[in-house]
């Protein structure tokens, strides 16, 4: 098969999307198909092997600088045409999503579009609420006119369909286990983070609003105001617009700054319980890096979080937005008891099973199906087309 993706972001380890699609490329490229990449949003320190990567225009988004809204020019397009492909995959669902879309639709290639980020939910945090009626309208007609619509979880897929969006298939989400392992656990690390013998309770993911930092912050304060205050060392990783106003408000914490590489599983497990309390995600990449390191993770029973705790048994799940409920939490697992430890287990055996090949390989039979139905369609009607001419 030949993939033409769009994705609005295709730097390496940005974030939880950007490293589904990298493993999906990888997947494709391992399984002998060829894919071609488009995105406003690239970085030239990254190496792609070889991969054909087409940056496009683009400008800052307003309120999200660090992210970039691009144009679909005719030169995308007379890339697209150039490289002719089989099947396009739309991770993005934006104006640049919208063309690729549109020209799927107009030269009969199948398309699919995968639901990473549950946008809409953002809007309350900038308080733009009136726009979500909208967008949902219009996020149901972009779905509705894909051939499959990739959702990571079953939530996910019970709320797109609450908005009649039809064809949801389940594209859930792998762990590389080689990289995110317990073994990778540094007491150098710990020392340098002052742990001694406190509990480390580890966030990662951006320092924004909404990732309902406030209750994490609002957490600390807790800690830090009570009788267990010398037994837990926050640590913070990651970066982002309100990392000044989180070091002023959580002077004790470690701030490790925007990890990639070897350095974010290293971090990972030198921790001990991973709080993460965001209630806007999809799928909730974290969460799994978490269990994988050996992280009991302590989550909201909003979003996508809550499921891979669920399924797994690897966490405890707090009511959403509950600042002590999430405290109650972090209590219960303070110290090396047995619930810790049968949290911990749980979670490790979960993510031994949840590998990109068998995640990924499902997804690639499913587009060559597509793929193979389209041209056989496409196969019939060139033959309609030379019968009708004969009988002229």
């Amino acid at each position: 098969m030949k993939i033409a993706l769009y994705a609005g972001t295709y730097v390496k380890d940005k974030d939880g999307a950007v490293k589904s699609i990298y493993q999906l490329v990888a997947s494709f490229r391992k399984n002998g198909h060829e894919v071609a990449v488009w995105s406003p949003d690239v970085s030239a320190r990254d190496n792609h092997n070889g991969l054909s990567v087409h940056t496009m225009p683009s400008v800052p988004i307003p309120l999200y600088p660090d992210y970039k809204l691009g144009f679909f020019t005719g030169e995308t397009r007379q890339q697209l045409e150039a490289f002719a492909p089989d099947l396009v995959h739309i991770s993005t669902p934006d104006i640049i999503g919208r063309k690729f879309l549109l020209y799927a639709r107009g030269n009969n290639i199948p398309v699919a579009s995968a639901f990473h980020t549950d946008f809409p939910s953002y809007l309350s945090y900038y308080h733009l609420g009136f726009a979500l009626k909208p967008a949902w309208k219009y996020l149901t007609w972009f779905y509705n006119n894909c051939n499959v619509v990739l959702a990571p979880n079953e939530s996910v897929r019970v709320k797109l369909s609450g908005y009649n969006i039809r064809n949801i298939d389940i594209w859930s989400r792998g762990i590389d286990k080689e990289l995110f392992d317990p073994s990778r656990r540094s007491e150098t690390i710990r020392s340098s983070w002052n742990v001694g013998g406190r509990t480390v309770v580890v966030y990662a993911g951006r320092f924004v609003l909404y990732k309902d930092i406030e209750v994490v912050m609002r957490v600390y304060d807790r800690f830090m105001q009570g009788p267990y205050a010398d037994k837990v060392r926050f640590v913070m990783i990651g970066s982002g617009p309100e990392e000044e106003e989180m070091k002023r408000r959580m002077p004790e914490a470690v701030f490790t700054g925007y990890l990639t590489g070897v350095e974010l599983p290293v971090a990972y497990a030198c921790g001990d319980i991973f709080l993460f309390p965001s209630t806007t995600e999809a799928f909730c990449n974290v969460a799994l890096e978490a269990l994988a390191s050996g992280l009991p993770a302590i989550v909201s029973d909003a979003g996508g979080c809550r499921e891979i705790v669920n399924r797994s048994g690897g966490g405890l799940v707090a009511s959403e937005g509950n600042v002590g409920d999430f405290y109650r939490k972090c209590l219960e697992l303070l110290g090396d008891s047995p619930r810790y430890r049968e949290l911990k287990a749980r979670g490790l055996a979960f993510a031994e099973a949840q590998s990109w090949s068998a995640v990924n390989g499902a997804l690639i039979d499913r587009y060559q199906k597509m793929v193979n139905l389209a041209k056989g369609h496409v196969g019939m009607r060139e033959l309609l087309a030379v019968s009708a001419h004969k009988t002229d």
